[in-house]
């Protein structure tokens, strides 16, 4: 008995105090960045602070469908259906400019695989990143990590990210293979 009162006692402790070790989404992002409060954040959509919960690949796509929706940054399309029919999207992050001239960029990408690519001038050639999430249906990292990097792609104002977004185009996979 007095081992169940010990252990009821811990447990009273623990749950009492495991608010205290809840964190919410500042906790994952720069500090000295402001961030556009149009943009929703994952725990308006997805209805939990990201890590408190696996986020559900059904809350992920309505995540950034929101994030395509709200931010001139993002187009979204779904590529196919996995074996289990979930979604598999792929978003297109960059700055509008590089949006509008997306199919040009696509093109010089292609060119510099030919033999005379040499001659290219790749000085203003924005980067093609490819950045994949949770390859592994059950890895609730990967996933809940898309969450906020995409919410930071989308959000973030600034030079940095103005820098970075004229610079680079990001295909941005946020679960490369949700079952």
């Amino acid at each position: 008995m007095r081992n169940l009162t010990t252990l009821l006692l811990l447990l009273s402790v623990l749950v009492t105090h495991a608010q205290d070790y809840l964190v919410d989404l500042d906790y994952y992002l720069p500090k000295d960045v402001t961030y556009n409060p149009n943009i929703p954040t994952p725990k308006s959509i997805i209805n939990h602070e990201v890590g408190e919960w696996h986020v559900t690949h059904d809350k992920l796509v309505q995540y950034m469908f929101a994030l395509a929706k709200a931010s001139d940054r993002i187009t979204i399309e779904n590529r196919g259906t996995t074996f289990e029919g979930r979604p598999l999207l792929l978003l297109t992050i960059t700055s509008t400019a590089n949006h509008s001239n997306i199919e040009s960029i696509r093109q010089d990408h292609i060119a510099l695989t030919e033999a005379n690519s040499g001659s290219l001038n790749t000085s203003n050639m924005p980067v093609v990143v490819y950045q994949g999430f949770s390859i592994h249906g059950n890895e609730p990292s990967g996933s809940n990590a898309s969450l906020v990097a995409a919410y930071y792609l989308a959000a973030a104002e600034g030079a940095k990210i103005d820098e970075l977004l004229t610079n680079t185009v990001i295909l941005f996979d946020p679960s490369f293979n949700p079952d």
